[in-house]
């Protein structure tokens, strides 16, 4: 740490987890960024940030500076950046940190480039990009060097990717633009077309997490929710109750989605590494993997075993702070690069 520290950031659509060598995840906070319209000063970032999405006044707008794992407005993120790199090294930043970022597997050139770009401009010394699946790997604690295969799902906020990996690389992936953001407009188009009502996304997060389910026949015994909108005939506020099994029913698109990319990379799966999968399993990591039913759902479509990671949520993050211990290793093995899309 004498010559600036080691950092490892998850630059996601919903939230930014950062890894610091030595101490570990020091920051887990929404992508939020609240701007004053006038004088373009940032007044919060992260969960302040996020608890004014949708109760802003007209001078102040609370938005997500990436969309679907890319950057959608590149002056915001480098400035939400330079504020959590500044939190997470200290106010005393003497020398500037070497960086390492995720990003989706199935990210263009130009969106690789931007992520770099604005990480060096917000004050790294170096910037690493580095595939999500290969971090949320390393991070579920998966011995990737050696030549067996492995899979990971990583759902995240904005993108799912689907990975084989063997001997320290990405054998095939696929990134789909479908994550818990998707989920969540599934659940508000729901809710408005069955009972009238206008939520907003932070009221279907919530949904989702409280009584959220991706298999409609594992909850007969349904939990229940009030949830709270605008009635969009008579334009007043009303409350409704929602059940698991209709969240279900609600998020029944997405979840195919990612299930469909999943048996898509199966079927392209070299057999010796498929024989491999059926031993080992899949890997569920990111937020979505928490998602109600989705492990049990996953297993009877696929016929295989599912594991969901010890820290799903953090598994991105932790991946890239062992990837910066090993960055000689990795490099040498080319894990650096995007390659082998489906």
């Amino acid at each position: 740490m004498s010559l600036g520290m080691d950092i490892g950031i998850d630059l996601g659509t919903a939230s930014i987890l950062v890894y610091v060598k030595g101490k570990g995840i020091v920051v887990n906070e929404p992508s939020v960024v609240a701007i004053d319209r006038e004088s373009n000063k940032i007044i919060a970032v992260g969960e302040e940030a996020r608890r004014m999405l949708g109760r802003t006044p007209g001078s102040i707008v609370a938005l997500r500076p990436m969309r679907e794992g890319v950057i959608a407005d590149y002056d915001t993120t480098e400035r939400m950046l330079r504020y959590f790199i500044h939190k997470a090294s200290g106010k005393k930043m003497f020398f500037k940190p070497r960086v390492m970022v995720c990003i989706p597997s199935g990210v263009t050139s130009v969106e690789e480039r931007a992520v770099k770009e604005a990480t060096i401009v917000a004050g790294a010394k170096q910037a690493y990009l580095m595939e999500e699946p290969l971090a949320a790997a390393l991070g579920a604690g998966m011995d990737i060097s050696e030549a067996c295969g492995n899979m990971i799902v990583d759902v995240g906020g904005g993108t799912t990717d689907v990975a084989v990996i063997s001997l320290g690389g990405i054998v095939l992936s696929k990134s789909l633009r479908v994550g818990g953001d998707k989920f969540d407009e599934a659940l508000v188009r729901y809710i408005r077309r069955e009972y009238n009502l206008m939520i907003g996304e932070r009221t279907a997060e919530e949904i989702k997490i409280t009584v959220g389910s991706a298999d409609p026949a594992k909850k007969k015994d349904a939990k229940r929710m009030d949830i709270r909108g605008r009635d969009l005939v008579t334009g007043l506020p009303k409350t409704v109750n929602i059940s698991a099994e209709e969240t279900a029913i609600s998020l029944a698109e997405p979840v195919e989605a990612v299930i469909g990319a999943i048996k898509e990379v199966l079927e392209k799966t070299p057999p010796e590494l498929a024989a491999d999968i059926v031993n080992r399993g899949i890997v569920l990591s990111g937020g979505g993997a928490l998602l109600d039913g989705f492990n049990t759902k996953l297993m009877e479509e696929t016929e295989l075993p599912i594991h969901i990671a010890d820290e799903p949520i953090s598994c991105v993050a932790i991946g890239t702070g062992k990837a910066l211990a090993m960055l000689d290793v990795l490099q040498n093995k080319g894990s650096m690069a995007p390659r082998g899309n489906v």
